[in-house]
């Protein structure tokens, strides 16, 4: 199997972040075999974290200097969103062999891009680019998970709760036996005042959770691997 991590900013991660991919990482190394025949393999174009000082993503300054180059791998950035990645990941799809999409996109679309119908729309154009590169690719998206611009502004919160009644109807139109669909669950301690260090970027509580989120749809699903554990 191959992960392809797909988000924006809050899974690229800044420097010094551990992030919720190295945590998924961590969890995938306990419940599946490696690199190999039978195994796992995180793919991507990109490695790198994003470097306030520069405003772009050219750090490799990890929380975790072990954190192996080979696993570093995703599509993620920081300020991309399902507008940024739709025209990515069909080559991306195509050229790293992905046939396992881990999604937490929406927000940075909702918040300076698209309204919610529109950001579904790039969602279907983004589905239909991955399964046109491989029409067995698997994908788990998380819907758009609590932020502190919601707790402020209400048209924003409300663009939000849409986009996620969206995508929940997206992957259920779309689902199939050859492509399978997944919605994530937004875990219900998530508390955006513990878990993350600025209202919206997940700090360690918060990366734990997200990478929870998706190792416990994988497995409760479709039997991949095993429960997440703390």
């Amino acid at each position: 199997m191959r992960f392809l991590f797909v988000g924006d900013s809050m899974t690229i991660g800044r420097a010094g972040d551990f992030t919720w991919r190295y945590r998924m990482w961590q969890h995938l190394e306990s419940v599946l075999p490696g690199p190999g025949p039978d195994g796992y393999e995180i793919t991507g174009p990109r490695t790198a974290l994003y470097e306030p000082a520069d405003d772009a993503a050219t750090s490799d300054a990890y929380a975790d200097p072990a954190f192996p180059a080979a696993a570093r791998r995703h599509l993620a950035g920081w300020g991309e969103g399902w507008l940024h990645m739709a025209p990515l990941i069909g080559e991306t799809v195509a050229a790293t062999r992905a046939d396992v999409l881990l999604i937490s996109l929406g927000l940075i679309d909702l918040g300076f891009y698209t309204n919610s119908d529109q950001t579904a729309d790039n969602v279907r154009a983004f589905l239909a680019a991955a399964r046109a590169a491989n029409p067995h690719v698997r994908a788990v998206m998380l819907p758009v998970i609590p932020n502190v611009r919601a707790e402020y502004d209400a048209p924003f919160a409300a663009e939000c709760v849409r986009f996620n009644e969206l995508l929940a109807k997206t992957v259920a139109d779309l689902d199939s036996a050859a492509s399978p669909l997944l919605l994530g669950t937004i875990p219900e301690s998530y508390d955006i005042h513990a878990d993350t260090y600025d209202g919206t970027h997940p700090g360690p509580t918060g990366e734990h959770k997200l990478a929870a989120a998706f190792a416990n749809a994988l497995h409760q699903a479709w039997g991949v691997g095993g429960p997440y554990r703390f």
